[in-house]
């Protein structure tokens, strides 16, 4: 069965834990900077919401990439950059409804959730349960998509 990144904002401490994880994972340091997964704090509401790639069924980075660098790995769902097809055109950072796609100039290269090969660190180390990784029932992708809703009501909120 297909696996899904669930996130509960309610139970995020703000620990950053899940960007070190991440960036350890990809590239062997701890560089925030380069994680996949961005914890974005909301002090006047007093959250932190871990934000990463929402693995969209109908994924607008895919659409406007002019390469094909962007495929979606059959095994898990992931949606997957390919650096050596990638022009670094940024298109697909501008397309994400949701900011969840970033370009890292150290390395030259587009930053996007790939769920680490089917193990995400983020969520295997988050002390706080606030990203899991569970299967993908009806239940779970309709808390997803409602998720994701608000996130995109609260990104617009905040781009106006």
């Amino acid at each position: 069965m297909v696996k899904v990144l669930m996130l509960d904002p309610e139970k995020c401490t703000s620990c950053r834990t899940c960007e070190l994880a991440c960036s350890f994972k990809h590239d062997r340091e701890f560089r925030p900077s380069a994680s996949r997964v961005n914890v974005v704090q909301f002090e006047s509401e007093g959250i932190s919401v871990p934000l990463m790639c929402l693995q969209c069924d109908t994924a607008a980075c895919v659409k406007v990439c002019p390469t094909g660098a962007l495929q979606r790995n059959e095994v898990t769902g992931a949606l997957e950059m390919d650096d050596d097809k990638c022009i670094r055109c940024k298109m697909c950072i501008q397309a994400c409804p949701f900011g969840n796609a970033t370009y890292d100039s150290v390395k030259n290269r587009i930053l996007r959730c790939d769920l680490c090969d089917g193990d995400p660190q983020c969520a295997k180390f988050c002390p706080g349960g606030a990203i899991t990784y569970t299967d993908a029932t009806s239940g779970t992708l309709a808390k997803k998509r409602a998720y994701a809703a608000k996130f995109k009501e609260v990104l617009q909120e905040v781009t106006k």
